[in-house]
């Protein structure tokens, strides 16, 4: 069982209530459609975009539609709706209808979902969702059709998680599309999906997925309790409720996974983790998260397990470069030369011969150019983007070095350090180790390899003391745990992965059955 007791105090805090808008406050549906009609436009007053349309029905019935333009499949609701309504007029033959309603929840007109309401609030919420309110004359319920039809964007790759060998498709702004996708994956009635609406004003889709008996039910209540404490206006990205649900919000690294690919989900929910998919963006949360599968690509499970494990202790070595060789490479110039050997030193001395800066200074300016040009690349249009930086970092490396303002050194060190923090699969992650990138090369200038010392034990208490939705963030490392070391800097072969994350799955912690290790000539036995 999860304990949470080490973060409790960062919730308890008082949470008032978003002032609900006069103009939305609940009312019962009137059985006069011009009532009706009156209450909606006063609600969608100068919303141009706003529909409201009047029907008879064989002159026994008067219809009131109303709904967004753009938002619903118009052709839909001609062909489903006016068309059988206007031409064919309430079915016959079929017992005595008392409501039009009746109509739609008999199956009598082909929508496949619709609701029934029977106050102001939930019919506005409905057409703002991209259905269309549908009420009749002398009936204090309406009917909510779903006839959605807005303009979205097709399934493509993902650009920020590019595998060579794997699955193309990536999640979309549209969180049905994406839910759909780990269907697709996952066929199995155990994996849930329970919805909420979030944002006062934007009212926001959100839904929270796992596989009941996989997850943890402490880690699924935590989640649910986190969501529903979220009081904002609205909701606009994945990041909006990350903020809010995160357990240390002060730390510079991240404790939530965000991804645009559903294999990566999928693989996680079936590891016992909980996601979290928000409407209008194609980056799914996952929680808990931790230190070491942020190491992990997409990639790594879809080569052998041997060029896996040779690749990511790769990837671990170039993190490790990226954080601590400029700031290594300072402290030894500045304050202990003696470790340097002989013939290394006097070409390091005869190339910062003149320079006018420090080390440190040097460090610094030399980062800060280099980060700006990554930020640039990353702004700019993608033709010149890749452009700018490549031949940026050439230019200004090469004229700085001839003005004597850097040493050679000084830009191969901070070009190194560079091009390892590309091997950090993921954004968010590598943005930590930037930052604290600097904070090193403050303490390597001030007290040379003892501020590094300091500053990297500093770095590794924080880790250890991380959680993540009460999973410590250093696991299984700290605290150890043998049966998980599987997956963490060597992968093992799939055949071996018998047990499910100890700190994240459930009851049902078996996952492939022992005894699958491939035998040459089983098949003939």
């Amino acid at each position: 069982m999860v304990n949470f007791s080490k973060r409790k105090k960062l919730f308890d805090f008082k949470i008032e209530k978003i002032q609900e808008p006069s103009s939305q406050k609940s009312k019962d549906i009137d059985t006069q459609l011009e009532a009706n009609k009156k209450n909606l436009e006063d609600i969608f007053q100068n919303c141009s975009d706003f529909v409201t349309r009047v029907i008879s029905v064989n002159n026994e019935k008067k219809l009131l539609l109303a709904y967004i333009d753009g938002l619903i499949d118009t052709k839909s609701l001609e062909e489903d709706v006016l068309k059988p309504l206007l031409f064919n007029g309430l079915p016959k033959g079929l017992g005595q209808i008392d409501s039009i309603g009746q109509v739609f929840e008999q199956e009598l007109i082909s929508i496949t979902q619709i609701k029934s309401v029977s106050n102001m609030s939930e019919l506005v919420d409905g057409i703002l969702k991209a259905n269309v309110g549908i009420m009749t004359e002398g009936e204090l319920n309406a009917i909510i059709a779903d006839l959605k039809g807005f303009e979205k964007r097709g399934i493509e790759e993902p650009q920020t998680e590019v595998v060579i060998r794997g699955p193309r498709d990536g999640f979309t702004e549209t969180i049905r599309t994406n839910t759909t996708l780990i269907r697709r994956r996952i066929r199995s009635p155990k994996l849930k999906f329970e919805a909420y609406s979030l944002g006062e004003y934007s009212k926001t889709d959100v839904a929270i997925a796992y596989i009941a008996g996989i997850a943890q039910d402490s880690i699924i209540e935590e989640v649910r309790q986190r969501m529903t404490r979220i009081q904002i206006d609205g909701i606009l990205e994945s990041e909006f409720i990350e903020e809010f649900i995160e357990d240390f919000p002060f730390s510079p690294f991240p404790q939530i996974y965000n991804t645009e690919r559903p294999d990566v989900v999928s693989a996680n929910l079936l590891e016992g983790k909980v996601a979290i998919f928000v409407d209008n963006t194609p980056f799914v949360l996952i929680v808990p998260m931790t230190f070491w599968g942020s190491l992990q690509a997409a990639e790594d499970y879809y080569e052998r397990f041997i060029y896996t494990t040779f690749i990511r202790i790769i990837r671990f070595t170039l993190l490790n470069i990226s954080q601590f060789l400029p700031s290594i490479y300072v402290a030894l110039t500045t304050y202990h030369p003696g470790l340097i050997p002989t013939s290394l030193l006097i070409s390091v001395a005869a190339a910062r011969e003149g320079i006018p800066f420090p080390a440190i200074i040097e460090a610094l300016i030399m980062e800060l150019v280099f980060e700006g040009l990554r930020e640039a690349g990353i702004r700019l249009p993608k033709p010149v983007g890749s452009a700018v930086s490549i031949v940026g970092a050439l230019v200004i490396g090469q004229a700085a070095v001839q003005a004597g303002i850097v040493s050679a050194p000084m830009v191969i060190v901070v070009a190194t350090t560079g091009i390892a923090s590309f091997a950090i699969p993921r954004y968010n992650f590598g943005t930590a180790f930037r930052m604290l990138r600097f904070g090193l090369l403050l303490l390597a200038g001030m007290f040379g390899l003892y501020g590094v010392v300091w500053g990297f034990i500093a770095i590794t208490i924080h880790l250890v003391n991380l959680r993540s939705f009460g999973v410590p963030y250093f696991s299984p490392f700290a605290p150890q745990i043998i049966s998980d070391l599987k997956d963490v800097i060597i992968r093992v072969p799939k055949w071996a992965y018998n047990y499910r994350p100890k700190e994240t799955s459930g009851s049902n912690k078996k996952r492939i059955p022992f005894n699958q290790r491939p035998k040459p000539g089983r098949g003939r036995e």
